[in-house]
């Protein structure tokens, strides 16, 4: 019982971290409003050491990230094989 509740708590810490990464993604589009500036200072010190794993994986090429793709796909994996836990004990 204590181990369900705890891997319902990190499947949905995931998935608000992906939301997270989801917003700076498109934060990063507007990068000269202001408004996305400051939002960006703040969702940047909390997903970029994430981030950055995966961009010494995969390096931008032509100013183009993708190791956003690949920190994405990475924690849905974790997220299903979380979920098939319970389904386990």
């Amino acid at each position: 019982m204590a181990a369900a509740l705890i891997i319902e708590t990190l499947i949905k810490s995931i998935n608000i971290y992906l939301l997270l990464i989801f917003v700076r993604i498109l934060l990063s589009w507007f990068q000269t409003a202001e408004w996305a500036y400051s939002a960006m200072a703040f969702l940047s010190p909390i997903t970029d050491p994430y981030l950055n794993v995966f961009r010494s994986i995969i390096p931008p090429l032509g100013g183009l990230d993708l190791s956003p793709i690949l920190a994405i796909l990475a924690l849905q994996f974790i997220s299903s094989m979380l979920t098939q836990v319970p389904a386990i004990l």
